[in-house]
């Protein structure tokens, strides 16, 4: 009898073990995909939303300028199913770690063919020969760090969609299991970020016209996409701040262009932002470009663009 319920259980072993063989096993339908901003885990929560777990690098509060893998951040990108990034030039804290994964374990935002075209130039490659003569030593810095684009992109809800689709693509051929559910969360993500669009572009067109500045050239894509107005920004890299100079000059164009606002960001101190402002009619806002407060769901991305939305015209609508 003892026999039986050996050779049984041996038989039940070997059975599970066929299937997993042709399924794929159940650790690695399961496992998580990792994403190394908030905003791109929105996207990607929206595909994996009922088919696996998506996880983010970068903690609430820290920048992606200067940010320094753990031994626990390594240890989920080895384990992950799929990582998710824009490129080196923007998240130079992966470069190294991601460069040992394979192709078909990684996407890159900034390298895909349909998103290649919608890259804008960075402002800091536009401006380097109006700033050089009056900028202190940190704006070297600033230009060695950023590359000739700017790689904001998931402010772009047309690079959003693509990444959105690029993120179904890989995962059906990882999940093919999954593949209806996947083809249904990428039909609703679609659905849902072009109603949110005409919503936002709606919202945002009557504040055309009215200038503002920035803290950190972050805004390019969903300023041009909703037609805003930016006059300029204080910083290209948020972790250098601005030199005696270029504060001066700023507050002389805050006053000279009749800025509406000035927007700083909750991951650094606004007492600059205070310094420029003081004295003068301009208003201050406050701009979240990572969605710090915003849950990963199926809806998080709509929700992160709505919220930007909303920061820009609480602080710009008005006389």
């Amino acid at each position: 009898m003892i026999s039986c319920i050996m050779l049984h259980k041996k038989t039940l072993l070997c059975a599970a073990t066929s299937v997993a063989l042709l399924f794929g096993s159940c650790a690695s339908a399961q496992a998580a995909v990792v994403a190394s901003l908030k905003p791109l885990g929105f996207i990607a929560s929206a595909i994996t939303d009922g088919v696996t777990d998506t996880q983010v690098l970068l903690p609430d509060g820290a920048s992606e300028h200067d940010y320094s893998l753990r031994p626990s951040d390594i240890k989920r990108l080895q384990s992950a199913d799929l990582v998710v990034w824009i490129g080196p030039e923007m998240e130079a804290f992966m470069h190294k770690p991601v460069t040992q994964f394979a192709s078909q374990k990684q996407i890159a935002l900034a390298e895909l063919s349909a998103v290649k075209p919608l890259l804008m130039k960075g402002s800091d490659a536009d401006e380097h020969d109006d700033h050089e003569h009056h900028h202190d030593s940190g704006k070297r810095d600033e230009d060695h760090h950023h590359g000739e684009y700017n790689m904001h992109l998931w402010l772009s809800p047309e690079v959003a969609r693509l990444s959105a689709v690029a993120i179904h693509e890989k995962l059906v051929e990882l999940m093919p299991q999954s593949k209806a559910k996947l083809d249904a969360n990428l039909q609703h993500f679609e659905a849902q970020l072009a109603a949110a669009d005409k919503q936002l572009t709606s919202t945002l067109a009557p504040l055309k016209g009215k200038g503002y500045f920035v803290f950190h050239d972050a805004y390019g894509y969903f300023e041009k996409h909703y037609g805003l107005t930016p006059l300029g920004h204080f910083t290209v890299n948020p972790e250098i701040q601005p030199g005696a100079q270029r504060l001066h000059d700023i507050r002389t164009q805050l006053v000279e262009q009749k800025a509406v606002c000035v927007f700083a960001e909750p991951q650094f101190r606004p007492a600059v932002i205070e310094a420029v402002a003081r004295g003068t009619q301009v208003r201050m806002g406050t701009l979240d470009p990572l969605g710090t407060a915003i849950k990963l769901g199926p809806d998080s991305y709509t929700q992160f663009l709505t919220q930007l939305s909303d920061q820009y015209s609480s602080c710009l609508k008005g006389d």
